[in-house]
């Protein structure tokens, strides 16, 4: 490493190194600021300076009370293309799974009419769901689809992926999609399906998804965990 380095970079970058060889676990707590200031040889502001870059690059998270921890790395979502929920889990080695907190038919509303090209008040499935990777609730989810299209299957084939079912046994090909992202602060409904304080950052992600002759099919408005997710773009020179 150069001299020239800020040493709390190479702080930073040693306990990064040390992580990714796995000598803290994720979920694991690691030392205290006292302890590594004591092993770099160096001031409790140049530790605390790498410890909150680390914090910064989501790396390691504070939890108030408790000390420092190896964070979990964040689900991505690539916002290109479309894919499932349940692809973008299974894309990262995660294991997804969903609660439905509810499962209704009802006659559309002006909004959900007028992003699916229905008439108004046409019968439409609106399910709210809480979707989980390896056990930790990452949204919660209210999709809303034309109800002609799913009136044959069953229950768990439409909460299971939508998308999969709605490709192999209706033979529809699943085309494009239009995302839009805001931030927003988690109600009170949200920080208990979420398990979060009320008032954190939350991403709200709404999308229309879109068969590839250009029929809308599903609406979705849906509300992440700032610290567990993330979007990530692409831009191709």
């Amino acid at each position: 490493m150069g001299a020239s380095t800020p040493v709390y970079i190479q702080i930073h970058n040693q306990i990064r190194k040390e992580i990714e060889e796995g000598k803290w676990a994720v979920g694991e707590r690691i030392p205290s600021e006292r302890e590594l200031s004591t092993f770099f040889n160096v001031s409790r502001m140049t530790l605390r300076q790498a410890i909150q870059t680390l914090v910064d690059e989501g790396i390691l998270e504070r939890k108030i009370g408790s000390g420092t921890f190896v964070a979990r790395q964040k689900v991505q979502e690539q916002m290109s293309g479309i894919d499932s929920f349940t692809d973008i889990m299974l894309s990262q080695g995660r294991k997804p799974t969903s609660k439905t907190v509810s499962y209704h038919v009802k006659p559309a509303s002006f909004s959900e009419a007028e992003k699916l090209q229905l008439e108004e008040e046409t019968s439409v499935l609106r399910m709210e769901r809480i979707r989980y990777a390896d056990g930790i609730p990452i949204c919660f989810e209210v999709a809303t689809i034309p109800f002609h299209l799913v009136e044959s299957l069953s229950k768990p084939e439409v909460t299971r992926s939508l998308y999969k079912t709605l490709e192999l046994e209706k033979g529809l090909v699943i085309g494009r999609a239009e995302q839009t992202v805001s931030a927003m602060l988690a109600s009170e409904k949200i920080s208990e399906y979420l398990d979060i304080k009320r008032g954190e950052a939350v991403l709200r992600l709404k999308q229309i998804s879109y068969f590839v002759d250009g029929k809308p099919f599903e609406y979705v408005r849906t509300q992440y965990v700032g610290n567990r997710f993330e979007f990530y773009l692409e831009k191709n020179n």
